[in-house]
């Protein structure tokens, strides 16, 4: 059963309680959001502001659109990936918080479109994003709608980098803060939470044994960092492919091997792209792997493997089990791909713990309420987090762990800010 009405358009109402459980099960491990949350809803900074956000509808994103609705904002929320939703957080936002969400697991990307559509009908001031498909949009066939926009947020690497070309052509129509530049975002979000659902999602669709398998990581940024990490940790033998040379000589000292993809095509088992790029693994690779090799995506967008080269390669594709496409090639060689090529952690699992997502929507909470305080003094362009909002995120988070550090003393202070005490 879909509902679509001004107020959402999900799968099934009835999903609801089980939404809400969800929705409570995560808020659990979200204690920073939580204060977040207690204080917004005392002092209401967004009282007034309609905020349209493009998140993965999981039960971590709903407790933060929980936290700005209490801070006065209304909000529409629609999905930033066709197989990110889950239906039952959708069906409990809508019925139970009152939140206008449009989202539903498997959509079609002309539902898709037309979901962000709707949210940015209710002419929002804000945007807040996962891949910056709102700005697009705003910046392109609905520029329409843009006349209340005062500030966004985007929250991913893929993301970033879209508003950053877009502001560096001059065609940037309001400020942005980059949520994913924040410490306590990409150390933690990206590197651990990117690393282990990663490996879970394939897990869960796969059930394959890491022990032993030759991981090919495509990019060693963060998340790259934290899958291979991860599979090394499970036992697999790891291999990482990089364009970026003070990267590729990180990985190495890292411990893992590094190589051109020309040559890791050969020798993997599977191959795990985080590049934020397009064809990280191209038809030319695939013509030399092995037979049931894997091929998985945690980039942001399904254009790091090239699927259309996979299916121009192949005489037949078969589901072979939930989120695995088996393609058999003309020479009997059988290659998996998992979820379509889109986010695997999200297409065939959770996504990352609510524990790390606590750092990143704390982060997206509080870059929101200073864009709200802050938006006329900045210019259109894409900023970083302030620092005092990345070391309080981190302060409140340290707390939550029952964890206590050392304060400098005045002398020492002193000394580290003074240039003529020496030996």
């Amino acid at each position: 059963m879909t509902t679509n009405s001004n107020s959402g358009d999900v799968l099934d109402h009835s999903l609801a309680a089980a939404g809400v459980n969800r929705i409570n099960w995560a808020g659990r491990e979200m204690p920073v959001l939580e204060q977040i949350r207690a204080r917004f809803k005392k002092e209401t900074p967004f009282k007034g502001l309609k905020i349209a956000a493009c998140l993965h509808v999981t039960s971590e994103t709903a407790n933060l659109m929980i936290a700005l609705r209490d801070g006065g904002a209304e909000i529409a929320l629609c999905a930033s990936n066709p197989l990110s939703t889950q239906d039952e957080v959708a069906a409990a936002l809508v019925s139970e918080y009152g939140i206008k969400t449009f989202a539903i697991k498997g959509e079609d990307t002309e539902t898709y479109y037309n979901h962000i559509t709707t949210v940015l009908e209710t002419k929002p001031h804000m945007t807040m994003d996962d891949g910056a498909d709102l700005v697009a949009m705003l910046h392109g066939e609905r520029n329409d709608l843009m006349e209340n926009v005062i500030g966004g947020m985007e929250e991913t690497t893929t993301g970033v980098i879209r508003l950053k070309s877009l502001a560096e052509e001059g065609k940037l129509k309001y400020p942005v803060i980059a949520v994913n530049d924040a410490d306590t975002k990409h150390f933690f979000d990206n590197r651990y939470g990117t690393g282990q659902s990663t490996l879970d999602g394939i897990t869960r669709a796969t059930n394959i044994l890491w022990a032993g398998k030759t991981v090919v990581i495509i990019g060693y940024g963060w998340c790259g960092r934290g899958v291979a990490m991860r599979a090394r940790g499970m036992g697999a033998n790891t291999v990482v492919c990089e364009v970026n040379h003070i990267r590729a000589l990180e990985a190495a000292m890292d411990g893992h091997q590094v190589m051109k993809m020309e040559d890791a095509a050969k020798l993997g088992d599977i191959f795990i792209t985080v590049t934020g790029g397009m064809k990280a693994v191209d038809s030319k690779h695939v013509e030399v792997m092995k037979d049931g090799a894997v091929l998985a995506n945690s980039g942001h967008f399904n254009v790091e493997i090239d699927i259309e080269g996979i299916e121009n390669l192949s005489d037949s594709r078969t589901e072979v089990r939930p989120y695995v496409d088996q393609y058999t090639m003309s020479d009997g060689r059988r290659i998996n791909l998992l979820g379509e090529g889109r986010l695997i952690n999200l297409a065939a699992a959770e996504g990352h713990p609510s524990a790390v997502m606590d750092m990143s929507f704390a982060d997206q909470a509080l870059s929101a309420e200073f864009m709200a305080n802050e938006y006329q003094n900045l210019d259109n362009q894409v900023y970083v987090v302030p620092r005092d909002i990345d070391n309080e995120v981190g302060r409140l988070k340290l707390l939550s762990m029952g964890i206590e550090i050392d304060e400098l003393s005045d002398e020492q202070e002193k000394y580290l800010n003074s240039w003529n005490t020496g030996t």
